[in-house]
């Protein structure tokens, strides 16, 4: 398999909130809810980056969708991280989080491996990272 990752979805339980969490709080980029007409097709796509988006989907249209029963959700299950270029961004971006909504999991604080990191949860739970690494060499 050729990795073509160009959607990362997050299940939530209001999408609405959501979507301010992300637009208004975060400063992401977005048409709003489009799909609304279609029973369990509203969804709020965000760009992140060159060929990648972020939607967000609410939990039960994907258990609608795969057949699945909806499951509580579990914060440990995954992490996004979103790496900056400064130990100063990591801190901005975690009071910006932090005023959106945001619920700070672990402040910012140097970490084990020599860079600098805090952990945030969106306001359905899900686990960001930010993080600063001295060693990272691609673009930001």
């Amino acid at each position: 398999m050729k990795p073509r990752i160009t959607v990362i979805t997050l299940g939530v339980d209001d999408l609405e909130r959501a979507l301010r969490f992300y637009r208004d709080g975060l400063g992401l980029a977005t048409q709003g809810i489009v799909g609304q007409q279609f029973a369990h097709g509203a969804v709020a796509f965000f760009d992140l980056q060159a060929g990648l988006k972020l939607a967000l989907w609410p939990r039960d249209s994907i258990a609608h969708d795969t057949d699945l029963a909806q499951s509580p959700p579990g914060a440990t299950d995954m992490t996004l991280g979103h790496n900056v270029a400064s130990r100063d961004e990591v801190d901005s971006v975690m009071q910006q989080a932090q005023r959106a909504g945001a619920a700070i999991i672990k402040p910012a604080h140097d970490t084990f491996w020599g860079g600098y990191a805090g952990y945030f949860q969106d306001p359905d739970g899900h686990l960001w990272e930010v993080v600063w690494n001295p060693q990272w060499t691609a673009p930001l």
